[in-house]
């Protein structure tokens, strides 16, 4: 592998941190938690002790205030450990931010210092029964009453879901207004007519508790609001780079220790007499997966290097996206070839990675949208 000059000494001492912790913290309890459908509630407040949630909030709300190579490293870790049922990601990449760039002086102090304790569990929640990729098309309402905003509506795949104690609500507050007219409110557990659905059982990803919430006549203060009435999509066009780059990291991660884990077991498995790594065909084959890991790589570390000096535009982060996720695809299935009847157990890392990397064309914007992004770039009058 070349060397990524992205990361200085400290985020690779940084690394080893990460890497030991989720090693003696989870690793051991993974395939529990998958039979479980999430993970143990107290790895989050673990977590938390090691600097590991939102290290990217400043030390003003409780955080140490590094930038985003840090989550990398964590979202990175987490992937090649396979360790797909840790929401981390979602919590400091995605929900949290939005709260830290967004949310008033008072949310801030609210918020933000229990997300970093692991007090917080955070979740957002954009997609609806009939609403996916298309943000503009949602129907969860929120209706102004006095001082208080009235929620009616239905979300899905939240991740997070089960253990969210608070969760950022993508709704019309003006159904005429289209995009214009989406806000984005926080809710918090237990606020009466808020409602958790089952933990849904997925192809993949089992350890990842992902549900269904229901809103029926939710209020909540109009304190709740998240920045500006009608400013939602906006907020979430702003936020979306930084999702799709975190999925790319979790991708490349996946990709490369899933090829380094088949190119052991082709050495050691043996078929008519010799190693399976002696035949051409697969040596081929994991050439190939190896040049294009390589190729990849370097482009989703100049991204991480964009997005640390705010260059990382919604094109360049959809092309990550889209490229890293159809590849992630092509090595866990290639490589699940070469295990064998043995790549089809679920004991062996290689099965697992193939049903969890499945979703990861689909959330955060599929790859037919990546496409439509990096398309109307190509073709702006």
């Amino acid at each position: 592998m070349i060397p990524r000059t992205v990361f200085e000494p400290e985020h690779e001492q940084f690394r080893e941190s990460v890497r030991k912790f989720l090693e003696t913290e989870a690793v051991p309890h993974h395939a529990q938690w998958e039979k479980e459908g999430q993970i143990d509630r107290q790895l989050w407040f673990k977590a938390a002790e090691q600097g590991f949630l939102a290290p990217t909030v400043p030390e003003a709300y409780g955080g140490v205030g590094v930038d985003f190579r840090y989550n990398a490293i964590i979202d990175e870790e987490v992937s090649r450990l396979g360790l797909t049922g840790i929401g981390f990601g979602l919590h400091s990449d995605i929900a949290v931010p939005y709260i830290l760039h967004n949310g008033s002086e008072a949310q801030k102090q609210k918020y933000l210092p229990r997300c970093i304790s692991g007090e917080i569990v955070t979740a957002i929640a954009m997609t609806e029964p009939g609403t996916g990729s298309d943000l503009q098309g949602v129907k969860t309402t929120a209706v102004l009453d006095g001082d208080e905003y009235v929620i009616n509506g239905s979300k899905t795949f939240i991740t997070n879901g089960q253990q969210a104690d608070l969760v950022i609500v993508v709704c019309k507050t003006d159904p005429s207004a289209g995009a214009k007219g989406i806000s984005l409110i926080l809710v918090e557990a237990g606020t009466p007519g808020f409602d958790k659905g089952t933990n849904l059982e997925k192809v993949g990803m089992k350890a990842q508790d992902t549900s269904e919430l229901f809103f029926q006549d939710v209020r909540v203060p109009k304190e709740n609001l998240l920045g500006e009435e009608g400013r939602g999509f906006v907020y979430l066009m702003q936020e979306l780079p930084q999702e799709r780059l975190s999925i790319a990291l979790v991708a490349m991660a996946c990709a490369e220790s899933i090829l380094a884990q088949t190119v052991d077991y082709v050495n050691e498995r043996k078929a008519f007499g010799k190693p399976i790594a002696a035949f051409q065909n697969t040596q081929f084959k994991l050439a190939e997966l190896d040049a294009d890991i390589t190729a990849q790589r370097v482009f989703v570390d100049r991204c991480l290097a964009l997005h640390v000096q705010g260059k990382l535009d919604s094109v360049t982060a959809s092309k990550a996206k889209l490229i890293t996720t159809e590849l992630q695809g092509r090595v866990v299935d290639e490589c699940l070839q070469l295990h064998g009847g043995y790549g089809y157990m679920w004991e062996y890392p290689v099965a697992r990675a193939f049903a969890d990397a499945r979703v990861q064309r689909i959330y955060g914007g599929t790859s037919e949208v990546m496409k439509l992004i990096i398309a109307r770039s190509l073709f702006q009058d």
